[in-house]
């Protein structure tokens, strides 16, 4: 029966995607693949992680649909890892899971069968009449059919009739590629219906921890001048970003003219300074309470002042998040400017996740699974969003200034929305000229789809 399920799996893969784009069926894929999943472990999505996961991989692909764009691909791709390597071990951590999902769908055929196990008593019996012998069926296929074609090429050269009657046979329905398709669809499937292990990966992930402990080399003395170090040098910081903070709020205050030159530079150079700043303060951080001074009874004051750096951070992030907009207000958005805020958004989950870690004396491999998984939340989400519909859409409506060129250039999510704006006065002749010529190529792709390939905007062309 599972061989049957697979079977018919690889000819609707090879259905969905042989000499096809992508649209309607990378969402058919990941239907496909949660019910090959769903029939090959359904204990696992009794887990509510699971069902989260699943939902996210089922998102993906449905945004495909209504908008297909590298960054909805890319997350359906990692969803798609994620949701295997999960089934493999539902009480690993995300990266763990990719890690998994990945060498699954490699090599999770090859890795069954050639993996050593040790042998499960009084089961010997039972796996010979499971097993299927695939040298008996090769040999059953292969061989008569390589003597069949070789007695008909005998017999065409002793009859012509024969021979004639051979050659009016027509084997062009029989696609070589389509089948070749179909056979990595079934080499794919074959993979992760049943997601494995990486190991020792694995095993190590699960045994680690969250939480620090206090080891046998607790020392007060040490831990006391630790402590001391760690109050001066994050006192010193404190007092250099808040320096920093109001010489910023300054140059914001008292700006009476917004160039484009001194805010993209404005913009840039606090970026860099946020990383810089981020980047020192969680590697000194993660140093000063890296163990035993956690749990050192006058550590007090050092916590406080590792907290008010973090919320000082989270200022500057918000200064950098305010220069951004007016950035943004004024000459419009581009993918550069989403970028940062969506830099500002993790660096800010960063700065929380690290304030956290101190409060709760966790380690460092707390920080990194939590930030992988906020990582993924964020990459999901974005790309639910058609991008450059937003960035079109705002700068026609409510920004100062634009580049036209640059929203024509974008990808053809937006041209439906370029055509509905030929009437605006701020274009020249030559934006309506490639505005028209982009929607008659887009809409003639359209109508030249498959229903493989179909899209949203299809349904919304025939509307019209």
């Amino acid at each position: 029966m599972k061989k049957l399920i697979l079977f018919i799996s690889a000819l609707l893969f090879s259905t969905f995607f042989y000499n096809q784009s992508i649209g309607l069926n990378l969402f058919l894929f990941s239907l496909l693949t949660v019910v090959i999943l769903l029939i090959n472990n359904t204990s696992h999505f009794k887990n509510r992680k699971t069902q989260i996961y699943t939902i996210a991989y089922l998102i993906t692909g449905l945004t495909i649909f209504f908008h297909s764009s590298s960054l909805s691909i890319i997350a359906n791709l990692v969803a798609f890892f994620t949701l295997i390597g999960h089934l493999s071990e539902t009480k690993s951590s995300i990266y763990i899971s990719w890690l998994n999902g990945l060498y699954t769908t490699i090599a999770g055929l090859f890795h069954r069968s050639f993996a050593l196990s040790a042998p499960k008593p009084n089961t010997e019996n039972s796996e010979k009449k499971d097993k299927i012998d695939y040298l008996h069926w090769a040999k059953i296929i292969l061989i008569p059919a390589v003597i069949l074609i070789m007695f008909i090429a005998l017999y065409k050269e002793g009859n012509p009739i024969f021979s004639n009657l051979i050659e009016q046979i027509d084997f062009g329905f029989i696609n070589i590629q389509w089948v070749l398709v179909a056979g990595l669809g079934y080499y794919l499937f074959s993979n992760i219906h049943s997601p494995i292990e990486v190991e020792p990966a694995t095993g190590l992930d699960l045994q680690t921890e969250n939480s620090l402990h206090k080891t046998e080399a607790f020392s007060i003395p040490k831990l006391k001048q630790e402590n001391q170090l760690g109050v001066i040098l994050i006192s010193l910081l404190n007092v250099l970003i808040v320096m920093y903070l109001l010489t910023d709020i300054t140059f914001i205050t008292t700006q009476q003219e917004i160039k484009a030159s001194v805010y993209s530079a404005q913009v840039h150079n606090g970026i860099n300074a946020l990383i810089a700043s981020i980047v020192i303060a969680i590697m000194i951080l993660l140093y000063v309470f890296r163990g035993n001074l956690n749990f050192y009874e006058q550590n007090a004051t050092l916590k406080r002042l590792a907290f008010t750096w973090i919320i000082l951070n989270i200022l500057l992030v918000l200064s950098i998040v305010f220069k951004n907009s007016q950035y943004i207000y004024y000459f419009g958005l581009t993918y550069k400017r989403i970028g940062v805020i969506v830099y500002l958004l993790l660096a800010t989950i960063g700065l929380v996740t690290t304030l956290l870690k101190i409060k709760g004396a966790k380690n460092n491999w707390y920080l990194f699974r939590v930030n992988t998984q906020a990582a993924f939340v964020i990459l999901v989400i974005s790309s639910t969003i058609n991008w450059d519909y937003h960035i079109t859409n705002y700068n026609f409506y409510y920004a100062k200034s634009m580049d036209y060129n640059y929203v024509i250039e974008l990808s053809d999510n937006n041209t439906l929305l370029l055509n509905e704006q030929l009437d605006n006065k701020n274009l020249n002749g030559d934006s309506i000229q490639r505005i028209e010529e982009k929607y008659y190529n887009y809409v003639y792709q359209l109508k030249s789809n498959n229903w493989q390939e179909l899209r949203y905007d299809n349904f919304k062309i025939d509307t019209k």
